[in-house]
């Protein structure tokens, strides 16, 4: 019978945080589909992208046409017509294509950096309201009990049982409570507004007040490894690493010479003169330094490359070392609170007489504030996890 209790305690506790797990992932959804900052960014990329594609190809053509009327007017008149197409080198062509297609594989880097920084933001509301609704939860029943409690001392007050030494301690403890609730409910209120804000206005009702099921952390190396390889912030950096690479190559090919070709005609008393134009630019100024630029750019992104791997990997450690510092004071507080005495068994002391009121509020005092660090502690637990599993938002 016993076993049947705790399978179903186990079944019961299983469904209710697959079914937070699906609500958060509802709500997580909607907001990468109305979140307006998403919007804007992917629209922002979307011109990004454009932007990249455009100069890629020759120049525009230019015409000129000249009418000289000559004087006095017996010398006749000069028209001329040029058509002129100006060239970069052929390779360079190439390297610009090359440049674009390495900035726009960056781009979609940057729009998953992105997203993910707001779901994450919106993921940590989630939690924080499941902190704080299970909180209420815990709040209105000591609600209930100080509010029993202020009556029965207010009745024995009026009969000469209690004195107000005891009765002015019941008060006092039913308005801590109430304050507590009133506060608890505004930062309710305001979690719910932020992920409103978050959802591009659409109301976010999220009432839950059991957490996800957390999954069960791989070894530091492991999870150290597998976050540096889906993490966009450093995809990026190594993509502007190639997209420097390709800038050095382009910036060669800029620096060899350009090169125009078109058509002239000539039209000079009477006489028409048709042919030709070639010309080619020297590269002897303009292009000076451009190489050594890029290459100087490059090698700021390799340093970039590696101070960002540090500091990612120590802000790692300091997360992964936070959780299972935290697990191990969840499971000790969850062994505690189910050992000490709790609410029922105070209050069952108290009325047969086996405590003195100054021992029930202390001992009261007591199991509230460590079941109140359970729960905040509980809470740190599910943020750093998420923290650790944004790369899969």
């Amino acid at each position: 019978m016993r076993y049947k209790i705790i399978i179903a305690c186990l079944v019961f506790f299983i469904t209710t945080s697959i079914s937070a797990q699906n609500k958060m992932d509802l709500v997580l959804a909607d907001i990468a589909k109305n979140n307006k900052s998403i919007k804007a960014n992917n629209q922002y990329w979307e011109a990004k992208k454009l932007l990249y594609k455009t100069g890629l190809t020759p120049s525009n053509p230019k015409i000129e046409y000249e009418y000289l009327p000559g004087s006095p007017s017996s010398a006749g008149t000069q028209t001329d017509i040029f058509i002129l197409q100006q060239f970069d080198f052929p390779t360079a062509y190439i390297r610009k294509n090359q440049v674009a297609k390495q900035q726009i594989i960056q781009s979609e880097f940057e729009l998953t950096s992105y997203r993910q920084t707001v779901l994450l933001k919106a993921k940590q509301y989630c939690i924080d309201l499941i902190y704080h609704n299970k909180k209420q939860v815990e709040l209105n029943k000591r609600l209930k009990n100080a509010e029993t409690l202020h009556d029965n001392y207010q009745q024995k007050l009026a009969n000469g049982n209690a004195n107000m030494l005891d009765a002015n301690k019941a008060k006092l403890q039913l308005l801590d409570i109430q304050n507590e609730v009133r506060l608890n409910t505004s930062i309710i209120n305001q979690d719910t507004q932020q992920l409103t804000e978050l959802n591009g206005g659409t109301i976010v009702a999220f009432n839950e007040t059991i957490y996800p099921l957390s999954p069960t952390l791989p070894d530091f190396k492991t999870l150290e490894s597998t976050i540096e390889e889906n993490d966009p912030d450093l995809k990026s950096i190594h993509q502007q690493n190639e997209i420097d690479k390709k800038k050095v190559a382009l910036s060669r090919a800029m620096a060899l010479p350009k090169m125009e070709a078109g058509y002239r005609s000539q039209e000079l008393l009477g006489q028409t003169f048709q042919g030709i134009h070639v010309g080619i630019t020297i590269p002897l100024w303009q292009s000076k330094n451009s190489v050594k630029h890029q290459k100087a750019h490059l090698l700021y992104n390799d340093l970039q490359i590696e101070e960002h791997g540090n500091e990612h990997y120590y802000e790692i450690q300091q997360l992964y070392e936070k959780y299972e510092n935290l697990n191990i004071a969840i499971t000790e507080y969850e062994k505690l609170l189910s050992s000490v005495n709790n609410v029922e068994l105070l209050n069952k002391a108290l009325l047969l007489g086996e405590i003195s009121s100054i021992q029930y509020f202390m001992e009261l005092s007591y199991f509230y504030a460590s079941y109140d660090n359970y729960l905040a502690l509980e809470k740190d637990y599910h943020q750093v996890i998420a923290k650790l599993y944004k790369y899969q938002l």
